[in-house]
Order: structure tokens, then C-alpha cells, then sequence
């Protein structure tokens, strides 16, 4: 059977439509969903929007954005396990016929291959949309079995996951955020301007900002023989001062994209109930209103994270 989904569509740079597209017919091993939530990033995604995004494998446009979508199953194959109305996470697709899908996510449906797709309890509604940044947050915590970390930069929808699955595994980061608006926290650790008189030395920097002119002061920051972990998205090349890097023999780590043991890590981590993804939404939107909220998601630094509910759109 041949479907179709409604889909929020970058034409272009700055060029947002909403438009009917086909799908692949689903595979023996495929899952067919609708979707009820999908999450705006103000990371990758903005930079598709705006053009700004430096050469990237399966760039291009028409796009189809998005990967951070709650659905509900509709078919699914026996052998995965999954059954028509279960709910579950949907990390994008690539299934459209007039569209690319490097992420392609922020459509009314999807075909996607069943074991991209985990279970979700229902009851998370709106903040299961949360689970991609989680797993990044934790990719950036844990991988490579480096310390945890005693600061984390920037207190954005990333920044808090960082904090929070930081705390999930016994730490209590300090938090340096430059917004006053976003040192608000319920969770179990210090929000804070960021300390230009260099009081205190940390072990283990997570830098969750993407602000590369902040580089020299989180390297000032560090302890001898401390790691700076880049988890944000940097669009222009970065630079440092080596002397005060040589003096602490400071390393530098990337976190890149999640991986599917990080995605698995934070769902027994929420299914435990020691990581939260509560709070965290701030602004929704329906499918009619797509083009103000993608644009309030990428301007507004009110905007903590949009949702586009698509369950009025079915």
C-alpha cells in the first residue's frame, strides 16, 4: 500500500513549507507510524534553515527536518516485537520520494526500519521527544569512560540533560549559563554566571554551549591534566591560546553524535526513574503553525525547546 504524510519541507534556506509527500512502501522489515510529537533542534537544524550548515553527508534541500519524534505504531513485522498502538521513539527517517531525509522526522508519518525504533512509555507524552538530546548528552557524559563532570557550559535544552544524566551517575556539576533568565533549576545542581576571576579549577569541562568564542576561558577553567569535551555544534573553525593549554596539559575531546547504546542507556535510565526529561519543553506548536515555530524555536532565546504536535493532524 502506497501512503502519503503532511511534512514540514526546507525548500531552501529561510524557506519553510508544509506539503503532502509519498512514502516508501514499508518493508518486511519496516515499521509504519503516525506521529504524535516531533522536537525542533536548535542545533543542526537551524543551520539547515539558514544555509549556514558546513558540508554535511546528505545535505541538500528539499529537506525534511527533524529526529525527534513520538509515534504510535500502526504495522510493524512480528519479529520485532512491536504492536499496532505502542508507543515509541523515532530518531528520523528516509522515506520520502520528493524530499530528502537526512533527518525526516517532522512529518504526519513515517516508514523507517523497526530496529531504529525503541518502546517508550506513553505516559512521557511530549517530553519523549527528548530522547535523541538525552542520548547526545549522554554520549558526551560517558563515552570513553572519561570522569564525570564537575562544570558543565551553557544551561540550554542540552546543557540541563548534560547536568541532569551527570547526576543520574552521581555527580553534581556546576553549571555556568550567561543568561539570568535560564539559572532558574529545580534539579540537584548550581546554575551560575560563569566565574571570570578563575576560582576554581575543574577536573572535567562539558562544554554544551556551541559558543566558540567561550574556548579560552574553559580551557582557563581547568585543572592540570583536565578534559574540555566539545558537545555543542560549531560552525566556524575553533582556536585556542596554547600557552595556558600547555601549562595545564589540557585534553580536548569531541562528543559527536549519540549511539544506539546511548539511546538504550537513557531509556533504562527514565524507565528507572533516574533521569527526569521533565521541564524541559517550553513552547508547542501545531502542524498549521509550523513556519512561526520554527522560526521562535531558532530566535527566540525564551524558546527553551518548541514541540510540534501533530495529533490534531491525523
Amino acid at each position: 500500500m502506497t501512503h502519503t504524510a503532511s511534512a514540514v519541507v526546507f525548500e531552501g534556506p529561510r524557506l519553510l513549507a508544509t506539503r503532502t509527500l509519498g512514502l516508501a512502501a514499508r518493508g518486511a522489515s519496516d515499521v509504519f507510524v503516525k506521529t504524535l510529537y516531533s522536537g525542533v533542534s536548535t542545533g543542526t537544524e537551524r543551520l539547515f534553515y539558514t544555509g549556514e550548515m558546513p558540508d554535511f553527508p546528505g545535505m541538500g534541500y528539499p529537506l525534511v527536518p527533524g529526529y525527534e519524534t513520538v509515534a504510535e505504531v500502526i504495522e510493524a513485522p512480528k519479529a520485532s516485537g512491536l504492536r499496532p498502538g505502542d508507543s515509541v521513539f523515532v530518531p528520523g527517517a528516509n522515506c520520502y520520494d520528493q524530499a530528502k531525509g537526512l533527518f525526516g522526522g517532522a512529518a504526519s508519518h513515517l516508514v523507517t526500519a523497526a530496529h531504529r525504533v525503541i518502546p517508550i512509555d506513553s505516559t512521557l507524552g511530549e517530553d519523549g521527544v527528548l530522547f535523541a538530546l538525552a542520548a547526545t548528552a549522554h554520549h558526551a557524559v560517558r563515552a570513553q569512560g572519561g570522569s564525570l563532570p564537575d562544570l558543565v557550559i551553557g544551561h540550554g535544552a542540552l546543557g540541563r540533560l548534560v547536568a541532569r544524566v551527570a547526576c543520574a551517575y552521581g555527580a553534581r556539576p556546576q553549571v555556568w549559563e550567561i543568561n539570568p533568565d535560564r539559572h532558574t533549576s529545580s534539579e540537584p545542581y548550581e546554575v551560575c554566571s560563569p566565574d571570570p576571576a578563575g576560582s576554581r579549577r575543574f577536573n572535567t569541562i562539558i562544554d554544551a554551549s556551541g559558543w566558540a568564542a567561550g574556548l579560552d576561558q574553559w580551557i582557563g577553567a581547568l585543572a592540570p591534566r583536565g578534559e574540555l569535551v566539545l558537545a555543542g555544534f560549531y560552525t566556524r573553525p575553533l582556536g585556542f591560546d596554547f600557552v595556558p593549554a600547555f601549562l595545564r596539559e589540557a585534553r580536548i575531546r569531541i562528543a559527536a553524535q549519540w549511539q544506539p547504546q546511548d539511546l538504550e542507556a537513557v531509556r533504562q535510565l527514565v524507565l528507572d526513574g533516574d533521569l527526569s526529561l521533565a521541564g524541559i519543553v517550553s513552547n508547542r506548536a501545531t502542524m498549521d503553525q509550523a513556519h512561526r515555530a520554527y522560526q521562535q524555536a531558532f530566535e527566540d532565546p525564551a524558546c527553551l525547546k518548541m514541540v510540534i504536535d501533530w495529533r490534531t493532524h491525523q
